[in-house]
């Protein structure tokens, strides 16, 4: 064959005899993954720069630091989260182990830096209940925080108790009055005496607590765990040793089984992620009657929502007027109508 035919050769090529060597990369990846069957159960008690500080068995005395295994990409993990560890789980300065898996979250306490942001955080996941701690005086009581603390709750699966401080300084009687209709525990609370009662309502269950600064919160954690600094330190110091005050914190309960998940003062409590029926759920009397509502329907009533089916419940005596007007207001605090934060 001559030169130019062996140049015009190629015209006659297909796909089938041209043979690609594959690139660096482009190996395709099996879709198996490793069981882990040796996976040791833990509770993450805090978090801190990429690494996740757990509790092996939920053992306080048994704190392991872990980094997210690459399987795992960006799953979320927060504090409370239930995870399995493999690696080094001695718990040893200097090591870390893996997290493989996160189990699925019994409840989960999230909220928005504010009404209009899309972006919810996850506080803490697999907590029983949220204890809202409110002072009744010094500073005041605001009810638009309390309110939008029980719709968080009501939509995150936990059940509330709000706990109020600094009884010696003021009467709980009015907030008593303003929330007998949600049926709320309520917890009453001073700074002179042991708050024997709390200790009991939060034994052997995982239980977050939220408030502002000032109300007192520190000084309840410092009364049911009398070493929590310790304890905090403690926990920090099988990491890199420093604990930050922006992030929640497990603590252990002395005696008692459960958990303590104490929270860094919140500024704002945004609710940009609940919907109006995630509160309506947490009300049985009036969930089926919210079914026939409009689809758009927020539950206020006229004249936001004139064609709200919850009256109907009242009318026919099935719940109390109470009860739906303390439903509303608990819609009109995540819909921004409250006087949070000045309330």
């Amino acid at each position: 064959m001559t030169g130019r035919g062996r140049r015009n050769d190629w015209r006659r090529l297909d796909e089938a005899d041209v043979r690609v060597r594959p690139g660096r990369g482009t190996r395709p990846r099996s879709k198996l993954r490793p069981e882990h069957a040796d996976a040791q159960a833990a509770m993450v008690v805090e978090v801190d720069r990429g690494r996740w500080t757990c509790a092996l068995d939920l053992d306080p005395e048994r704190a392991v630091v872990a980094m997210r295994a690459r399987e795992l990409g960006r799953t979320p993990i927060v504090v409370g989260d239930l995870v399995d560890l493999v690696g080094d789980t001695s718990g040893r300065p200097d090591t870390l182990a893996r997290v493989v898996r996160v189990a699925d979250r019994s409840s989960v306490l999230r909220r928005t830096a504010d009404d209009n942001d899309p972006y919810e955080r996850v506080v803490v996941a697999n907590a029983e209940r949220l204890l809202i701690v409110c002072s009744l005086a010094d500073p005041p009581p605001r009810t638009g925080f309390i309110d939008r603390c029980l719709v968080a709750a009501y939509a995150g699966g936990l059940k509330p108790v709000l706990c109020l401080t600094k009884a010696d300084l003021a009467s709980p009687a009015v907030l008593l009055a303003a929330y007998a209709d949600l049926e709320v525990p309520v917890l009453v609370t001073r700074h002179d005496e042991d708050p024997v009662e709390l200790r009991n309502t939060l034994a052997h269950k995982v239980s977050a607590l939220v408030g502002h600064s000032g109300v007192g919160k520190s000084t309840l954690v410092n009364k049911l765990v009398p070493d929590a600094e310790r304890a905090i330190g403690a926990v920090s110091a099988v990491g890199k040793g420093r604990h930050t005050s922006v992030t929640a914190v497990a603590l252990p309960l002395p005696g008692r089984g459960g958990w303590v998940v104490d929270t860094p003062g919140i500024r704002s409590f945004g609710l940009a992620h609940i919907q109006p029926n995630d509160i309506v759920d947490a009300f049985p009397e009036f969930m089926e009657a919210a079914e026939e509502c409009p689809s758009n329907c927020g539950h206020r009533g006229p004249p936001e929502d004139p064609d709200c089916m919850l009256d109907v419940v009242t009318a026919d005596g099935a719940a109390s007027v109470g009860r739906l007007a303390s439903l509303r207001r608990l819609l009109a605090s995540r819909a921004g109508l409250d006087d949070y934060p000045e309330g």
